[in-house]
C-alpha cells in the first residue's frame, strides 16, 4: 500500500501489535477469568480499533468491532460470564479484524469480506438462553472501572492543544441530541481537529497506565536497522585491515589511536548487535492460541508451560525458527499428548502439559520442546516406514529403537492415519529439520514410548557477525564458524608416521582411542596441496561437530581466529554445498566460509544419516539388494584369518588388557553401563594367540536383545565386500565353512555358535 499516508500506517502497525496482545489476552483470561487487568486491557484495544477506524471510512471494521465491544464490556461489568464458547467466538472476531486489517494493508479497502455471520454469531451471546453458562467465574463480579475513570477524549484533546474547548462542547451538544459519532469523528468531520491529532490522543490515552515504558521504547523500521547493521560490517571489515596494518608499525601515536578505533568499533558492534536482538517470546506468544484452538479442536486438554522467553536471537533467526517452531508445536499436540481419556486410563492427569524452554549454552540458544504424551512408538515408526518403502524389511531388523525414531525427519514420512487440515500429507519434520540446518543449527529427538517427547534444537544467536577460525588450504583461505570447532590437532615428525590409519579405503585418526573419521579439504576443493604445508612434514586436523557425528578436516594450514562478517554468496557459488558464504578478510581479498553440513555430507561422513537418519543406509540398501555381503576379515594366532558378516558387528573396541575383570571365573569388562562378558576366540577355536604382549585388546562387540558380548582378537585385517557363496562347508565346531578372500583362504566364524556354547545364558534371558 505505497500511496497509504502515515496516519493510516500509524493505525495499522498500532492495531497489528494490539491484535498480538489481544490473542494473549484472551488465552490467559480462560484461565484465570478473575484477572480484571486482563479484561480491562482487552476492552481497551476493541474500544481504540472501533473509535480511530470510523472516521476512516473502515465500516464493517467499526460494526464488527463494535458488536465485540459490546460483548466485551457486559464481560467487563459482571453481566456475562467468560465461557469457551465466548472466548472462541471473541477469538474469532480477532481473526476477522486481522484479515480486514490485511486487506487494508494491500489494497487500502476493505475487501469483499463478509462478517455478517460473525456478528450475528456474537449479538447473540450478547442475550444467552443459559445452555451455555458454566458455574459462576467469579463469586462477585464486580465492575471494573479502570476504562472509565480515564480522562473522557474530549478533555485529553483540550490539554494537548489539539482542538478548542468551544469546539469540544459543541460536539457533546451534538452527541447529546442523538448523534451517534463519536466526539472525534464529530470534531474531524467539522474540520476543527486532525485526525492525526486525534490518533496520538487516543494512543496516549490507551497506554496512559503504562506511560513510563512507552517513554522508554521508540519504534524503529527494520530496514534502517539492517541498514546499520551493513554499515556496522563494513566498520568492522575495515577495522580488521586497520589492526592487520598496524602489526607492521611502530608509531605509538598510530597504535594507541588504531586500538581506540578497535576499542570503539567492537563497543558500536555489540550496541548494534543487540538493537536486532529480540526475545524468544516474541513468537512464543503466538503458542497459547495455537494450542487451545489445536486443543479444542482436537478435543483434548493441553497446557503450555514456557521457561525462558526472555532468551534473544538475532531478528533473522527468529524468523527463519517462526514456522518449524509452530510445526514442531502442532505436532507435539495432534500427535504426541493423548486424549483425556486415554491419559486417564494410564494413570495420568487429563490435562496434558506441553513445555517450551530456551536457554543459552556455549554461545548458541538451545530450545526444548517436551510433551507428556504417549511418545514415540519405534514398532509404529518401523511399520510405517516400511508400509511406505523408506526402508527395507532387513533395515528394519538391525535398527535399535533410536534409529527408528529418527526416520519422523525422513521425506514423506507421517504416522497419522488419514489426511487432515493438521497433518498426513508427510510434509512435516522433514522440512522443520531442513530448515534448521540451513541457518547452522542442529535438531534431535528423544522419546520414551509411553512418557513423553523431547525435541531439542540448537542453533547461532545470530548469522551477521560470527566468530570463525581461519584456515588455508591448496593456497587459499577459508572460514570455518566456531559453533562447529570442537578442537585443533597438529601432527608433526614422529608422530606422522602412522598416524594416519585407513578402515575400508576411508581414512581415520585415533583420537583418545576413537576412531575419527578424515575429510581432506584439498580434495573435497579439487586443489593441490601447499608445497611448503607438505615439505614441513606436518599435518593439520580441525576437529568439527556435524549434526552429531564429529569427524576431522585436514587442511594445510590453522591462521588465527577473528569476528568475521557473513556476506551471502554470489549465483555462481549458491548451489556448491560446501560453502555457506564469504566474507572479506583484513588485507581485502575474499574467504569464502565453509558449510560444515556440507564439507561433512560430501566426504561421506553424514551423507545418509543427513538425508535419511540411518547411518549407512545407502550401503546397507545395496547390500541388501545384491548377492554380496560386507565382512570384517581379522586375524586370530599367527596366520589364522576369520572373518564375520559386518551386519552382526555393534563396534570395533579397543580396550585396555587393565579393565578386564572376573565375575563368576569368566573375563568382563564394565561396557557402556553393562558387565561385558569377553570370549577369547583364539583359546575357544584352539590356535592361542600370537605370541605378542598387549596392552590394549581388540574386541568385536556383538549385541542382542539390549546385552553385549566381546570377541577378543588379535589383529582387526580388513572390511571387504565379497560374493556370499561358501567354497567349503564348515567341519568343527565355531566354524560355518571356509572362502578365499584377497586371495587368502579364510575361515567364516560362526558368531551365535560361539557365543551359544561359551555363554549359554545370553541368548536365553535377554534383557
Amino acid at each position: 500500500m505505497s500511496d497509504q499516508d502515515d496516519i493510516v500506517r500509524e493505525f495499522l502497525t498500532e492495531s497489528y501489535d494490539n491484535l498480538d496482545q489481544l490473542d494473549r489476552d484472551l488465552v490467559s483470561l480462560e484461565k484465570d477469568t478473575r484477572n480484571k487487568d486482563c479484561l480491562a486491557r482487552i476492552f481497551r484495544t476493541i474500544h481504540t480499533i472501533k473509535g480511530t477506524c470510523g472516521f476512516f471510512g473502515f465500516g464493517k471494521l467499526e460494526a464488527l468491532t463494535h458488536v465485540g465491544e459490546n460483548l466485551l464490556s457486559k464481560l467487563r461489568d459482571g453481566v456475562l460470564f467468560l465461557t469457551p464458547t465466548l472466548t472462541t467466538a471473541l477469538l474469532a472476531m480477532v481473526d476477522a479484524v486481522r484479515q480486514l486489517l490485511d486487506d487494508i494493508e494491500k489494497t487500502g479497502q476493505e475487501g469483499a469480506r463478509d462478517n455478517t455471520s460473525l456478528q450475528a454469531k456474537l449479538t447473540d451471546l450478547l442475550n444467552p438462553d443459559g445452555d451455555d453458562a458454566p458455574a459462576a467465574i467469579v463469586a462477585e463480579p464486580e465492575p471494573i472501572h479502570e476504562y472509565r475513570e480515564r480522562k473522557p477524549i474530549g478533555e485529553t484533546l483540550i490539554e494537548a492543544g489539539a482542538v478548542k474547548a468551544e469546539d469540544v462542547q459543541a460536539a457533546l451538544s451534538l452527541q447529546a441530541a442523538g448523534d451517534p459519532r463519536h466526539v472525534g469523528e464529530i470534531l474531524v468531520e467539522q474540520h476543527a481537529l486532525n485526525p492525526q491529532d486525534l490518533v496520538q490522543s487516543l494512543k496516549a490515552q490507551q497506554d496512559a497506565p503504562t506511560s513510563q515504558l512507552s517513554e522508554s521504547n521508540i519504534r524503529v523500521d527494520v530496514g534502517l536497522l539492517d541498514k546499520l547493521m551493513n554499515l556496522v560490517g563494513e566498520l568492522v571489515l575495515a577495522r580488521n585491515q586497520i589492526l592487520q596494518y598496524t602489526a607492521t608499525q611502530k608509531d605509538t601515536n598510530f597504535l594507541s589511536t588504531s586500538q581506540r578505533l578497535n576499542l570503539i568499533t567492537t563497543e558500536l558492534q555489540e550496541g548494534v548487535m543487540k538493537t536486532r536482538m529480540q526475545p524468544i517470546g516474541n513468537i512464543w506468544s503466538r503458542f497459547p492460541r495455537v494450542v487451545r484452538d489445536l486443543a479444542t479442536m482436537c478435543g483434548k486438554q493441553v497446557r503450555i508451560e514456557m521457561e525462558g522467553k526472555e532468551t534473544e536471537l538475532d531478528k533473522t533467526i527468529i524468523e527463519a525458527i517462526k514456522d518449524p517452531l509452530t510445526h514442531v508445536v502442532r505436532n507435539s499436540v495432534d500427535h504426541g499428548i493423548e486424549g483425556a481419556d486415554l491419559r486417564v486410563s494410564r494413570g495420568k492427569p487429563a490435562e496434558g502439559c506441553l513445555r517450551l524452554r530456551a536457554f543459552h549454552e556455549g554461545g548458541q540458544v538451545n530450545i526444548e520442546i517436551t510433551d507428556d504424551g504417549g511418545g514415540i512408538d519405534p514398532a509404529r515408526i518401523k511399520k510405517k516406514a516400511l508400509e511406505r518403502g523408506l526402508i527395507t524389511r532387513d533395515q528394519a531388523e538391525r535398527m535399535s529403537d533410536r534409529e527408528c525414531v529418527q526416520l519422523i525427519f525422513l521425506p514423506g514420512f507421517s504416522t497419522a492415519e488419514k489426511i487432515s487440515n493438521i497433518s498426513g500429507r508427510g510434509v512435516g519434520m522433514d522440512v522443520v529439520k531442513t530448515n534448521i540446518e540451513k541457518i547452522g543449527g542442529a535438531i534431535d529427538v528423544q522419546s520414551q514410548y509411553g512418557k513423553g517427547t523431547t525435541l531439542k534444537i540448537k542453533i547461532p544467536l545470530t548469522l551477521a557477525i560470527i566468530p570463525a577460525l581461519i584456515v588455508t588450504s591448496g593456497g587459499d583461505r577459508y572460514a570455518i564458524p566456531q559453533v562447529n570447532l570442537l578442537e585443533l590437532v597438529r601432527l608433526a615428525g614422529d608422530q606422522v608416521k602412522g598416524a594416519i590409519e585407513r578402515i575400508h579405503g576411508a581414512p581415520v585418526y585415533r583420537l583418545r582411542g576413537r576412531l575419527l573419521p578424515l575429510v581432506y579439504l584439498n580434495k573435497a576443493l579439487n586443489v593441490e596441496s601447499c608445497v611448503k604445508a607438505t615439505e614441513e612434514g606436518t599435518i593439520n586436523i580441525v576437529v568439527l561437530q556435524a549434526d552429531d557425528r564429529q569427524f576431522g578436516l585436514v587442511v594445510d594450514g590453522i591462521n588465527d581466529t577473528e569476528e568475521i562478517v557473513v556476506k551471502p554468496l554470489g549465483k555462481q557459488l549458491k548451489g556448491i554445498p560446501l560453502f555457506a558464504g564469504a566474507t572479506i578478510m583484513g588485507d581485502g581479498k575474499v574467504a569464502l566460509i565453509l558449510d560444515v553440513m556440507g564439507v561433512a555430507q560430501m566426504g561421506g561422513i553424514i551423507s545418509e544419516i543427513r538425508d535419511r537418519g540411518l547411518g549407512d543406509l545407502a550401503s546397507r540398501s545395496q547390500e541388501i539388494r545384491s548377492d554380496r555381503q560386507s565382512l570384517l576379515i581379522f586375524g586370530i594366532g599367527r596366520s589364522l584369518r576369520m572373518a564375520i558378516p559386518l551386519s552382526l558387528v555393534a563396534r570395533l573396541e579397543e580396550l585396555p588388557a587393565t579393565s578386564i575383570e572376573m565375575a563368576d571365573q569368566r573375563e568382563v569388562v564394565q561396557y557402556r553401563g553393562q558387565i561385558m562378558p569377553l570370549i577369547r576366540l583364539g583359546g575357544v577355536l584352539g590356535v592361542g594367540d600370537d605370541g605378542t604382549p598387549k596392552e590394549l585388546l581388540q574386541v568385536v562387540v556383538y549385541s542382542e536383545g539390549g546385552r553385549s558380548v566381546g570377541l577378543v582378537v588379535d589383529r582387526i585385517l580388513d572390511i571387504v565386500e565379497t560374493p556370499s557363496e561358501m567354497q567349503r562347508q564348515g567341519g568343527r565346531n565355531g566354524i560355518l565353512g571356509s572362502t578365499v578372500i584377497q586371495q587368502r583362504v579364510t575361515d567364516l566364524l560362526d558368531v551365535p555358535g560361539i557365543i551359544r556354547t561359551q555363554e549359554p545364558e545370553f541368548f536365553g534371558s535377554k534383557i
